[in-house]
């Protein structure tokens, strides 16, 4: 591998589906502002995700609809008929 390419700054940060609640702590770079209390007491950095490996469709086996922002509301509100 190259040297001086890859970032040294790896921590501790927890990843949680928000569509379903569920939660893994794994190693990364990614920034963030919100924090979690985990499981063991200490508090880390928490990236917040619409879809993981838990509620994704394929993975599941299960075809689940997931609206976190409301878009099914907005495209009909947008494209029902006038009349």
């Amino acid at each position: 591998m190259k040297k001086g390419i890859h970032p040294e700054n790896y921590r501790l940060v927890v990843f949680k589906d928000m569509s379903n609640e569920q939660a893994f702590i794994t190693r990364s770079t990614a920034e963030t502002k919100d924090t979690i209390t985990w499981e063991d007491g200490n508090e880390y950095p928490l990236i917040k995700l619409e879809i993981s490996n838990t509620s994704h469709p394929f993975y599941t086996g299960k075809m689940k609809l997931v609206d976190t922002a409301g878009r099914i509301d907005k495209f009909r509100n947008r494209y029902q008929k006038k009349g």
